[in-house]
């Protein structure tokens, strides 16, 4: 199966099929309504005046199966580091190397552009994806909170 998946650096054209999949996975993760970006704010955000983030895709058959998107991330106590924002496999390709291939391109672009590191979030009850991340022998840390504000509440100060 994997001899017949393409990796690639993301393009403006693909911003609709992964907005596709970001709504996939919020519903894999029990949130839909949580997905509030618009395609705009998307593309913008990625191939605007000043892009944010960076992707690559997973296609068979010129179809995007997955995507991870990372940005950098600058810690104080580690330096420049790669924050893997989501990595995305669709449903039907679960399973079948996909996520390993994207996983293994992202490990070799913290090495090329020097990161200190890699980091993301997994969700305490996804027990496939802590599993998957185990095989790489992860730190999965426990102890962290996550916070945020919206941008409502952002308004609202």
């Amino acid at each position: 199966m994997t001899d017949q998946v393409n990796i690639r650096i993301a393009k403006k054209e693909d911003c609709p099929r992964l907005m596709e999949l970001v709504n996939e996975l919020a519903l894999y993760e029990k949130a839909p309504e949580e997905v509030t970006v618009t395609l705009q704010e998307f593309e913008e955000a990625g191939f605007g005046q000043k892009p944010v983030w960076k992707a690559f895709v997973a296609e068979v058959n010129d179809l995007i199966v997955g995507f991870a998107v990372y940005y950098i991330r600058y810690s104080t106590w580690k330096g420049n580091r790669m924050y893997l924002e989501d990595l995305i496999v669709t449903e039907s390709m679960r399973g079948k190397k996909v996520g390993k291939l994207l996983f293994n391109r992202l490990i070799n672009e913290a090495k090329e552009m020097g990161f200190n590191g890699m980091s993301w979030q997994v969700l305490d009850w996804n027990e496939p994806a802590i599993n998957f991340y185990n095989k790489y022998e992860a730190s999965i840390e426990a102890g962290w909170l996550n916070a945020s504000l919206s941008k409502e509440q952002l308004l609202n100060y």
